[in-house]
């Protein structure tokens, strides 16, 4: 068997809040692997966004081990994390966190120039993304002239713009009425089940997890139960979404 995405071991994690810690993680065991779609849930402050920071390299535990893809991401510096979050993990995140006065091919581009791609390689590539989410049409939108659940799926292209390893979603529907959350996470599961992406998706809804075929759930900062499960939503390729 071939190793696995990510595996955390005794991961813990204590913030200091108005004098009192708070322990968000106690010592977490957690194996992801290739291609695995994972819903993470929990009450609030049952510790899931704080994994899900650390599993971005957006914060480090206190003691504990992380490797993704096979490196120990508790031993990397400041540089060495941002690196890695640009070339290995892809982020959507529920406030879809797009430059308002940009068009949404200029936001996908963004994470491509952060690395450096030539202007024809990053519109090329942001172009493919676009259209593998159904915004064909949209490219020269900006967020103001397009739906939330647009919104969301340009959010989406960005993260899918550079091959991450690993898309991270965090209440992705959390912003979006029934239909169109429906619509992103049936997007969601077509992407993890046609090419593959492994996906780990934060989210409070139940009828949001059942996508996913493996569910997570966290209380007081321990892992309580993981579980697959079966009887996925069927999924769609992705349409175009009206506006």
């Amino acid at each position: 068997m071939s190793s696995p995405v990510i595996e955390v071991s005794e991961l813990h994690k204590t913030y200091a809040l108005d004098g009192v810690d708070v322990h968000a993680l106690r010592g977490i065991d957690l194996t992801v692997q290739a291609g695995e779609f994972v819903a993470i849930m929990g009450p609030s402050g049952s510790g899931k966004s704080t994994l899900m920071n650390i599993l971005g390299c957006l914060d480090i535990p206190d003691r504990g081990r992380y490797i993704l893809q096979g490196r120990d991401v508790t031993e990397l510096d400041t540089d060495q994390l941002a690196e890695l979050r640009n070339r290995e993990i892809g982020f959507v995140f529920q406030n879809f966190n797009l430059l308002p006065r940009t068009s949404a091919l200029e936001n996908v581009e963004l994470p491509l120039l952060y690395r450096g791609e030539p202007r024809a390689a990053r519109r090329r590539a942001a172009l493919a993304a676009l259209a593998s989410v159904g915004l064909q049409g949209r490219e020269h939108h900006t967020p103001a002239e397009l739906s939330g659940g647009q919104q969301q799926r340009v959010a989406i292209a960005r993260a899918l713009v550079t091959d991450p390893t690993v898309l991270l979603a965090d209440e992705p529907t959390g912003n979006l009425d029934s239909q169109r959350g429906r619509e992103i996470m049936e997007l969601l599961a077509a992407l993890n089940r046609d090419r593959g992406i492994t996906v780990l998706m934060v989210t409070h809804e139940a009828d949001m997890a059942a996508y996913a075929r493996r569910v997570v759930r966290f209380v007081d900062g321990r892992l309580d139960s993981d579980h697959r499960q079966d009887g996925v939503p069927a999924t769609a390729a992705p349409q175009p979404e009206k506006a």
